[in-house]
């Protein structure tokens, strides 16, 4: 897994649960370092002991964490880069939905290396979406629910997800587009300001 992935999960567990539960965390998965290097590879197998651990230190089911990342990856001011990256795929979430079948190769731009399933949304009926997210990452349909329910707050949408299962190997999540301008939506400005 790429390291940036894990650099993610750790900047996640250290903002929401302490550093001390990180270090917790990499003590239970006896991986014999306590940090992971963003632009390193890192092997499924100690990327699954670092999760597994997580889950067992944590005592919260490893989806339910994996949601919460995804909504800090949004959410949190310390990854806005992420959180601009998505927002220029659409004005609107509806956009922003149709946008997520480009989002592994614009990942891809920032970062070459980074290797996102891909993804493939179908409109059921109006306001009704299913996502396909295909194999290749474990847990990504659970981040990705996170990333879709804060861009909901962000655009001041209201959505409802559902993690369908799976089909043919690939996760489904269910979106339901319930309101648009439901609250007001996070400012957004489409040239960076610089401090």
């Amino acid at each position: 897994m790429h390291g940036l992935i894990n650099r993610a999960i750790q900047a996640f567990v250290t903002s929401t649960y302490g550093a001390d539960r990180w270090e917790e965390v990499m003590e239970e998965a006896g991986l014999g370092f306590s940090e992971f290097e963003a632009m390193l590879f890192y092997t499924d197998e100690q990327s699954g002991r670092m999760l597994a651990a997580m889950e067992k230190v944590l005592a919260r089911p490893l989806p339910e964490m994996l949601e919460d990342m995804g909504t800090f990856l949004v959410s949190n001011p310390q990854v806005e880069a992420l959180r601009r990256l998505l927002r220029f795929g659409g004005v609107n979430y509806v956009e922003f939905l149709h946008s997520l079948d480009d989002l592994p190769d614009r990942a891809r731009l920032a970062v070459s290396d980074l290797h996102l399933p891909a993804l493939e949304l179908l409109e059921q009926a109006p306001q009704q979406f299913e996502l396909i997210c295909q194999p290749g990452l474990p847990g990504y349909a659970y981040v990705l629910m996170g990333v879709l329910r804060a861009m909901a707050d962000d655009y001041g949408d209201l959505v409802f997800l559902d993690h369908s299962g799976t089909q043919g190997g690939a996760e489904v999540i269910s979106i339901t587009l319930v309101e648009t301008k439901f609250a007001a939506g996070r400012e957004f400005d489409l040239g960076a300001h610089s401090l």
